[in-house]
């Protein structure tokens, strides 16, 4: 159910083929418009707005999905157990801008209005999450409602050049840089230069690193499965429920609307799940069912999940078993010495030695 221009595009970024080089005109004009901007910010015609706390921009250099959302999860972990108070910023890609410009993303938000993956990071992190298309806007609204918070990190906005940053977080994924040339010929949002961007630590979501640049590995694998009403409780995924779906014998589809649903369902073959893939489009929405009503068991990603309210699918009439795999993602020790190392010390360090934390 992916569209064909999506799966053509994703094809042709790989390599440097018939369609990359008929759009390869349009990626020297995107260049031209892009290096035009970077070089007002680095001769400081146009600067960075300033903002009174920390900021740790999580972002990609290639188009579609490459682990940017477990990333910041992680990253958010990792900074509460520093002792920092954080907040989470992010444009909210495919919500309505008619519902308001800029806002805070609540438990009981819709997809519709906050984006899936804002939505998802409220619900598993607990922390305040604004989202809007002016990040800078969105900082300063969420530093007003929560003035307890003294870190933002942003989910995405590496190209946002307005926002100012202290650490970056570049994420790769198997993919690398592509067919190293920039949208749309190639997936590259910017040139992929011959060291990694100043401040930034280079984190591959890949069993290797697919760029040259150095970097870190990330730890990703399943939990395990929880059925949806309990996923919306606050439930925990086991492997155990895993493992006795597996046994039963009965008929699954996974569907993942993901940039890239086949890693998802090679993470469930290797849990030893058979099952019948059902690709769908990034952010795929799920006005109706896109499975047929005799489906018996369906398997989600979390950032699916958030589409998928229990309430609104029983009364749809829906008698198709929904179950959620969330995915673990852990960060080594060496990645985050690296962060640790571009931001100030964190209030738990500065209280230890007497210093004042605002």
């Amino acid at each position: 159910m992916r569209s064909d221009i999506e799966d053509q595009l994703q094809r042709a970024w790989l390599g440097r083929g018939p369609l990359a080089i008929v759009l390869w005109p349009l990626a020297c004009v995107f260049a031209a418009i892009t290096g035009v901007r970077r070089w007002l910010y680095r001769h400081q015609w146009l600067k960075p707005q300033s903002l009174p706390v920390p900021v740790v921009v999580v972002g990609n250099l290639i188009a579609g999905g490459a682990g940017k959302t477990p990333t910041v999860m992680a990253v958010a972990r990792w900074l509460q157990a520093e002792g920092w108070t954080p907040a989470i910023i992010s444009r909210g890609h495919g919500r309505s801008d008619e519902v308001a410009p800029t806002m805070e993303v609540l438990p009981d938000s819709t997809a519709v209005e906050a984006g899936d993956e804002p939505l998802l990071l409220r619900l598993r992190t607990g922390l305040p999450v604004f989202v809007g298309a002016q990040r800078v806007a969105v900082a300063r609204q969420a530093l007003a409602a929560h003035p307890q918070t003294n870190i933002l990190i942003s989910d995405d906005g590496l190209q946002h050049l307005r926002l100012p940053r202290t650490a970056q977080v570049i994420v790769f994924d198997e993919r690398g840089a592509g067919n190293g040339w920039l949208l749309p010929a190639g997936p590259l949002r910017e040139t992929l230069s011959e060291q990694p961007l100043a401040r930034s630590v280079v984190l591959y979501n890949a069993p290797a690193a697919s760029t040259p640049w150095p970097g870190h590995l990330a730890r990703r694998q399943l939990t395990g499965l929880v059925d949806l009403t309990s996923w919306w409780a606050g439930r925990s995924a086991t492997m155990g429920t895993l493992h006795a779906l597996a046994a039963s014998g009965a008929t699954l589809t996974a569907a993942a609307g993901l940039a890239h649903p086949q890693r998802f369902f090679d993470m469930l073959s290797a849990a030893g799940l058979h099952f019948t893939p059902l690709p769908l489009p990034d952010h795929h929405g799920y006005a109706t069912p896109p499975w047929s009503d005799q489906t018996e068991h369906v398997i989600v990603t979390e950032k699916d999940a958030v589409k998928l309210r229990p309430e609104l699918w029983a009364q749809a009439g829906s008698k198709t078993r929904i179950w959620v795999a969330p995915l673990d993602f852990e960060c080594d020790a060496a990645f985050l010495g690296e962060l640790r190392a571009l931001l100030p010390p964190s209030p738990s360090i500065r209280n230890a030695h007497g210093y004042p934390t605002a």
